[in-house]
């Protein structure tokens, strides 16, 4: 490996063989044994807690044996766990550890720090502050600028999103609805929402609203029945709520965030997807057009940048010019939210030498992440970070800005260096920002170093949709793949879909028996994924006569795909048990 590249994985997983054993083992004693003399040297006029002569009472041996039965018990168990670290394993979105990342998980999980504040991680809230700016650099942001956090996974950053975005429609709309109900003016609803915080600072400035009054007039800090009614009268419209615009490919999260806000599943509206499933941005724009005109304020667009399904990349770029246009042309300021949780990493890869691996189309929806106004990664995907570790990122100061319980309604805060008031979480390890961490400082998120490494597993599934196709003809792929993860049904020449499910379910269910490869089932169903599931119908000729899509799902994950050797000796194994799987459902 040279400072100017990297020639693969291989210095930075353990290996599906444990081939870095001897090298892994060094390290985690080093960290054991550098840990022991922190505690050791570490205040050392106080006087030991467990006493030599203690430690070799029958009693404490009993309890030690005790302890060293119960792990040897829980290992075992553990031995029977799913093998995620093997390329063979390519059933869902979980892969091998990368040794940075358990290096540095384990460095913090023995020193345990608490994030929520410096006073009891001083050293573990700068680590997380510095990773931030790594990642915030990696999707396109200003890492002087940026803010986030890590989170508990993409679930709470997806939510840590709707929080702020709801913070700052809610401030916009309460002042102006104080001015209209002050002034007689008519409340002009869409447009108050929508302000942007130099028109708040203005007509704050210009009428000088109490705080007192602000926060009633707030439907979050208030009473929001009461409010809601005060809109409607200040607008001469009955007031429904505000909307998020989420498109038809989105995550469970998003149901659970109407659920958790109190928005209600109805202020959820769905964006269409095109025939190839990514978000539809004629479809946006009509459908912020029908917000406008029921004066529905949209509290947030949401894009995703890799689906749970299939790995689709929304056109981002498209979305931003859209939503600048608008705050151009009309004065709209409408919060975007990229839902990078899976396919965050890949910002790596566009702008290197291996970025022809994606398709130009993907290439500048990844480039355009940058223009969000926020975004959600999960490391513990495709940055190979132990469970559980997600990342909420900002663009800046103001739009990381959220409510502080005890601070007059006017201020806003721009963050001090304690984070508990600002994260829905409260207490929060240190070990996934050391994680990320130590990758960033080792591997580096450059096109040529951590965007190699994803590179080479975009191709391995592409090699491996080749090497299909080749061999099994039967095997349908859905089109076009965006990222590293191959979908594909079971399906002949003018098969009605709903057979085709039918056996597309059954070889999953032989695959599963067969256990050389693990593999996942993922459906597709109408009306959200009409047009794509009829594009796929009409691709193959199939007579589309269901309502559903049912696919095998490959997720090419595993940085151990980009070997050589690994690649070359499994892809055919892994065609091989795909045709015996074919073989068991013809028979059947």
């Amino acid at each position: 490996m040279n400072d100017d590249g990297i020639s693969g994985p291989k210095a930075y997983f353990p290996g599906p063989r444990s081939e870095n054993e001897s090298w892994v083992r060094s390290e985690f004693q080093a960290i054991v044994d550098d840990w022991f003399d922190w505690r050791r040297s570490t205040l050392p006029g106080d006087p030991p807690a467990i006493g030599a002569e203690e430690r070799l009472t029958p009693g404490f041996l009993v309890e030690r044996e005790r302890t060293a039965q119960a792990l040897a018990e829980l290992m075992a168990l553990l031995r029977r766990e799913t093998p995620t670290y093997s390329p063979r394993y390519a059933g869902h979105m979980v892969s091998e550890l990368s040794l940075p990342a358990l290096f540095g998980h384990f460095t913090a999980l023995l020193h345990n720090p608490n994030n929520t504040s410096r006073e009891v991680s001083k050293v573990g809230t700068v680590i997380e502050a510095e990773a931030i700016a790594m990642l915030a650099e990696m999707v396109g942001f200003d890492p002087a600028a940026a803010r986030g956090h890590f989170t508990s996974g993409g679930t709470m950053a997806n939510f840590e999103g709707v929080w702020r975005a709801r913070y700052r429609l809610d401030h916009w709309l309460a002042l102006a609805l104080w001015i209209a109900e002050n002034t007689g003016e008519q409340l002009d609803l869409f447009a108050a929402a929508h302000m942007g915080w130099a028109r708040f600072a203005e007509l704050a400035s210009r009428h000088e609203p109490p705080a007192g009054d602000l926060r009633r007039a707030s439907a979050v800090a208030g009473n929001p029945a009461d409010v809601f009614r005060r809109i409607g009268a200040a607008s001469g419209r009955d007031y429904s709520g505000p909307v998020v615009l989420v498109p038809g490919n989105k995550h469970f999260s998003w149901h659970k965030a109407a659920n958790v806000f109190g928005l209600g599943e109805e202020a959820f509206w769905s964006v269409g997807l095109d025939a190839e499933g990514r978000l539809d941005v004629a479809d946006l724009e009509g459908r912020l057009e029908d917000a406008a005109a029921a004066e529905r304020p949209v509290l947030a667009v949401v894009s995703v940048a890799g689906t749970t399904e299939t790995g689709e990349i929304d056109p981002v770029d498209r979305v931003c010019d859209l939503l600048e246009r608008l705050q151009a042309e009309r004065g709209w300021r409408i919060w975007h939210h990229v839902d990078a949780a899976y396919g965050g990493f890949l910002c790596t890869i566009p702008g290197g030498p291996h970025e022809a691996v994606l398709s130009p189309r993907v290439r500048k929806a990844l480039k355009a992440v940058g223009r969000a106004d926020s975004v959600t990664i999960d490391p513990h995907k495709l940055g190979y970070t132990p469970y559980a570790c997600g990342t909420f990122l900002a663009r800046d100061a103001d739009r990381y800005t959220v409510s502080v319980f005890d601070a007059p309604y006017l201020e806003r805060p721009h963050l001090a260096q304690d984070l508990w008031s600002a994260t829905l979480e409260g207490s929060r390890p240190a070990s996934g920002a050391a994680a990320m961490w130590l990758t960033g400082r080792t591997i580096g998120f450059r096109p040529d170093r951590f965007g190699a490494i994803l590179a080479g597993t975009v191709r391995a599934g592409q090699t491996f949709q080749e090497a299909v196709r080749a061999t099994l003809p039967e095997l349908r792929f859905l089109e076009p793949a965006d990222s590293n993860i191959a979908c594909f049904s079971l399906a002949s020449d003018g098969e009605p879909l709903s057979s085709a499910n039918r056996r597309t379910a059954a070889l999953y269910d032989a695959m599963r028996e067969d256990g050389a490869f693990h593999l996942s089932m993922t459906t597709l169903r109408r009306p959200g994924q009409s047009a794509q599931i009829a594009a796929h119908a009409a691709r193959y000729s199939l007579d589309d006569d269901d309502d559903r899509l049912v696919l095998m799902r490959g997720v090419f994950m595993n940085p151990y795909w980009s070997s050589a050797s690994v690649s070359e000796c499994l892809i055919p194994e892994f065609v091989a048990a795909l045709g015996r799987g074919i073989e068991t459902v013809s028979s059947r």
